[in-house]
Order: C-alpha cells, then sequence, then structure tokens
C-alpha cells in the first residue's frame, strides 16, 4: 500500500474534490509543483491552469483551477480556489468564444482597466483549453 496525502480542492462553489492522492501536480506562482507524501510545508499562488491528482492505482484526475492559493503540509494539500472544475466538464466551445472575446477586447482597448480585465480573461481562456488539450493527450495514451 502506498503512502498518500489528503487533498482539498475547494473552490466558492463548494468541496469540489476530497480524499487521498499518492502525487498531486499544480502550476505555482513560481512553476509546476510535485507534492508527495511529507512534502515540506509551503503555501503559494495558483496560476490558472491544470491540477493533477494522481490516486494509489496510479490513475490521474485532472481539475481546472482559475487561480488562488495552495497549502502543503507534510499529510494535507489544500488548493483554495477562485474557480475550481473537473476538467472532464470544461467546455471547449465557451473557452475558445471567452478567448474570441477577449482578444477583440484586447484589440479594441479603451481603458487600462478594460485592457487589464481582457488580459486576465485571455490568459484564463487559454489555461482552460491548455487544460482541455492536456486530458486529450491523456486519453490518448
Amino acid at each position: 500500500m502506498a503512502m498518500t496525502i489528503r487533498v482539498d480542492i475547494v473552490s466558492a462553489e463548494g468541496t469540489i474534490y476530497s480524499g487521498p492522492a499518492t502525487m498531486v501536480y499544480a502550476s505555482a506562482e513560481l512553476g509546476e509543483v510535485g507534492i508527495a507524501p511529507r512534502h515540506t510545508a509551503f503555501i503559494s499562488r495558483l496560476r490558472p491552469g491544470d491540477v493533477r491528482v494522481e490516486n494509489e492505482q496510479g490513475e490521474q484526475e485532472h481539475f481546472y483551477v482559475s487561480g488562488g492559493m495552495i497549502e502543503v503540509q507534510p499529510h494535507v494539500v489544500t488548493i483554495l480556489a477562485d474557480t475550481a472544475i473537473r476538467a472532464r466538464d470544461l467546455d471547449e466551445a465557451a473557452a475558445l468564444e471567452a478567448k474570441r472575446r477577449a482578444e477583440d477586447a484586447l484589440a479594441g482597448r479603451k481603458a487600462e482597466f478594460e485592457y487589464a480585465k481582457a488580459q486576465a480573461e485571455l490568459a484564463e481562456a487559454v489555461a482552460q483549453l491548455r487544460a482541455i488539450e492536456r486530458l486529450r493527450k491523456m486519453k490518448r495514451a
């Protein structure tokens, strides 16, 4: 039996995932992190992107988070996300539309606030599309 770490992924809407894992991968502020049981404690911001939770059978479950915080303790990983969605529930058409709207807003830039908002929306849409593509690659393999 492999050692496990408890993982809780929580968003404003509620708990998305809670259970044991042998490994957790996330896009932290300074890059991709891999967290195994008994990992050194740390806290970091999360970038929009994919969070992967590997179970005891070696299967990975994918989640999309739009940002937030990750807290790692030796036996618990807590992800507090602005928005968290199971990757299989992502809507590719909606993400492509959001990307198009954000790019249009950037092209027709009117105010600094609108520009910053459009940049954030574009980053989120691109991160969702990357998560969808990563999930597709995993299914093919």
